[in-house]
């Protein structure tokens, strides 16, 4: 005997009709179809019709369980990977540029300059024929004795004075002017630029800590990289 129902009653523009009897007790016929009023679904179980939502037989694929850790791993990596080409080519640029004479570097040694600058600060210095002192200006200078022998290099900021008889220069944190009066034989750059800190991991002390530091960092990151 055939079984003749019709599915999507109501629609008339979803008229469709099934005819017949499954063969087997415990078949099942999921059927879907799309119209104009959008997708319709009815699972068809032993003669019952049943209307449902396929959406809600269908499972998003599982999250594996390591996925977060290993993108923050493949960010870190990749962070450390760009730093590292940045600060090469950065010291490439550096090095050509000191080479031409036009910038040079130096650590600051004391807290004269705080805190506009600070010990272990860079100060990136251009000569006066590329850039003229003015007041205002941080100026490095060899700094001498009255007989005239140099006792080191002073970076302080010109506060009065000019090139010819000699500038008025004076640290920032300290209460009085130096007592020389550095001219243009005496001045070896303007500051055009400071680099905070990085002086301090300069030293000989720092570098030792430093460096297998970095080179034990860089065995655990290949290390978890050969685990996954």
């Amino acid at each position: 005997m055939l079984v003749r129902e019709e599915l999507f009653v109501g629609d008339s523009q979803d008229l469709l009709w099934i005819e017949g009897v499954s063969d087997f007790a415990d078949s099942k016929m999921l059927l879907t179809i799309s119209g104009p009023s959008g997708d319709r679904s009815a699972l068809i179980s032993n003669g019952v019709i049943k209307y449902i939502d396929v959406n809600d037989f269908l499972e998003a694929p599982e999250q594996p369980v390591g996925a977060p850790r290993k993108e923050k791993l493949v960010a870190l990596r990749k962070g450390l990977h760009y730093a590292g080409y940045a600060f090469a080519i950065t010291m490439l640029l550096f090095s050509a540029f000191s080479f031409s004479g036009n910038v040079k570097a130096r650590i600051v040694l004391t807290g004269s300059m705080a805190p506009a600058i600070s010990t272990g600060d860079i100060i990136i210095t251009t000569p006066i024929t590329r850039k003229a002192p003015k007041v205002g200006d941080v100026i490095a200078y060899d700094a001498k004795r009255f007989n005239g022998e140099k006792v080191a290099i002073f970076s302080h900021r010109i506060i009065g004075g000019d090139i010819k008889s000699g500038f008025i220069v004076k640290g920032d944190a300290n209460k009085s002017p130096d007592p020389q009066k550095p001219t243009s034989q005496d001045i070896l750059g303007v500051v055009i630029f400071v680099i905070p800190v990085i002086g301090k991991f300069l030293t000989m002390k720092a570098l030792f800590l430093i460096i297998p530091s970095i080179f034990g960092f860089w065995l655990i990151l290949n290390a978890m990289k050969n685990v996954e």
